[in-house]
């Protein structure tokens, strides 16, 4: 088996799902890359393992790490600091999956709530807040900084980026990348620039989202949006794809009806991003979605009837003009998934 871009870091390569879709009468396909697939549940493995490598020189058994998380990164790195014996603090709020916080604690990780909304929509500004008092309060405590570091973006030009061209044999796409620090797409763009991968790379952001120029409004899903520009992408990003929470759920749902594929509320967001650009563009005959987690997350949010109902959203529905023609194999996770 030819060798995978990454596969010596210790990480295996996520799975790829082809779908071939009909959109408005025209076949289409599109890709899933399946990151709830990496350690720890999610793209944020690849996050964390490269966070710690940066700091893990300046870790102070006794200190230890503190980073603030919408969830998936806090898990992250509450497991490899439980590996390396040294304590973690995580920043989350409200927003944060009840079975991430447990996971986090059970690792021995201490977590600290921020339930105060920071006027832009989230929590995020507040999060941060709290992480610099926690740094004057504890000398020698070390923030991993997923929103500055450079190693967040370069974890994603060095491994995940060149894994999915060489998944899609270097085919002509358009790649989504869902954001919130904005360290994912930056890599992306890196590794498309350097090695002139055939990529129209498209961001999305949650509508209400500040992190690639948008204006600050209410936001409802976690680990989709932020309060603040991505300082990894201080210009912005274009083109850019906006979405609401109501549309990402209507798209994790039809996901599983179709398919049997859980993806979270950030992939929900993606695909609905790409059935969007196909209907603009009868040209555009292959889009990829970088999937960042799985549905195990959102089990009592986007999965669960009842926050559905309370936040207002109808029941699942067909999607007009919408149908699912063939997975790549006879089923979306076995020999369906190019590896």
């Amino acid at each position: 088996m030819t060798r995978l871009p990454g596969a010596g870091d210790g990480l295996a390569p996520t799975p790829v799902v082809r779908l071939e879709v009909e959109v408005a009468g025209t076949p289409r396909e599109l890709w899933l890359k399946l990151e709830g697939y990496n350690p720890y549940g999610s793209i944020k493995g690849r996050t964390a393992l490269a966070l710690w490598r940066d700091v893990a020189d300046r870790v102070a058994p006794d200190a230890g790490l503190v980073e603030s998380t919408s969830g998936n990164l806090g898990l992250a790195l509450a497991a490899l600091a439980a590996a390396h014996r040294v304590p973690f603090t995580a920043v989350v709020d409200p927003r944060t999956s009840a079975s991430l916080l447990y996971d986090i604690r059970a690792l021995g990780a201490r977590v600290v709530t921020v339930d105060v909304p920071d006027g832009a929509g989230g929590y995020l500004l507040n999060r941060l807040a709290r992480v610099r008092a926690l740094l004057r309060d504890h000398p020698g405590l070390v923030w991993t900084d997923q929103y500055r570091n450079p190693a967040n973006p370069a974890a994603h030009a060095a491994w995940t980026a060149p894994e999915l061209h060489w998944q899609t044999r270097g085919a002509r796409l358009s790649v989504l990348v869902a954001v919130s620090t904005g360290g994912t797409l930056a890599g992306f763009r890196q590794y498309a620039a350097e090695s002139g991968a055939d990529w129209e790379l498209v961001g999305v952001d949650a509508a209400g989202s500040a992190a690639l120029g948008g204006a600050v409004g209410p936001r409802l899903l976690s680990g989709l949006g932020a309060s603040r520009p991505s300082v990894f992408l201080p210009d912005g990003h274009r083109p850019t794809v906006y979405v609401d929470p109501g549309e990402a759920v209507a798209m994790c749902l039809w996901l599983r009806d179709t398919t049997g594929i859980g993806v979270g509320a950030s992939a929900g967001a993606l695909v609905a991003a790409a059935l969007r650009l196909f209907l603009a563009d009868a040209g555009r005959t292959g889009v990829a979605c970088l999937c960042p987690d799985g549905a195990d997350r959102y089990l009592d949010t986007v999965y669960s009837p009842d926050w559905r109902r309370a936040h207002g959203m109808p029941a699942p529905a067909p999607l007009p003009g919408v149908r699912l023609l063939t997975t790549d194999g006879p089923g979306p996770l076995a020999e369906g998934v190019r590896w």
